[in-house]
């Protein structure tokens, strides 16, 4: 069974930093791996996402504050959150793409106090 394994949310002040992790439980052989958000009645969005080759793509909102990293040797997926703002304020999923399945996580939550 394949299950991911986030790690790395809490309670930071505006301003702040979080880095968030993902690891994937089994070795599965994943073209990209992404981070999503879902704040309090809104839907869920992508924050960042990263193929195998690196390739990376940003959500507006947090372009220059936030990086996505992988390291494919042991299928981890990072999120370096930088200069967090009140707005950030989520429960952040990371996913796991195959060329048959997409796999998410249980979900973390980061809180951003102002």
């Amino acid at each position: 069974q394949v299950r991911l394994v986030e790690s790395g949310g809490g309670l930071v002040q505006a301003g702040g930093s979080l880095r968030l992790s993902c690891t994937v439980s089994a070795k599965i052989f994943t073209i990209e791996r992404g981070w999503y958000r879902q704040a309090p009645g809104k839907q869920r969005e992508m924050v960042a996402i990263i193929t195998r080759g690196g390739s990376t793509n940003y959500a507006d909102s947090v372009k220059g504050r936030f990086t996505i990293s992988r390291d494919n040797s042991n299928n981890t997926v990072y999120l370096q959150m930088n200069s967090l703002k009140p707005e950030d304020t989520a429960v952040y999923y990371c996913n796991a793409r195959t060329t048959v399945f997409l796999y998410w996580g249980q979900g973390t939550q980061v809180t951003v106090s102002s």
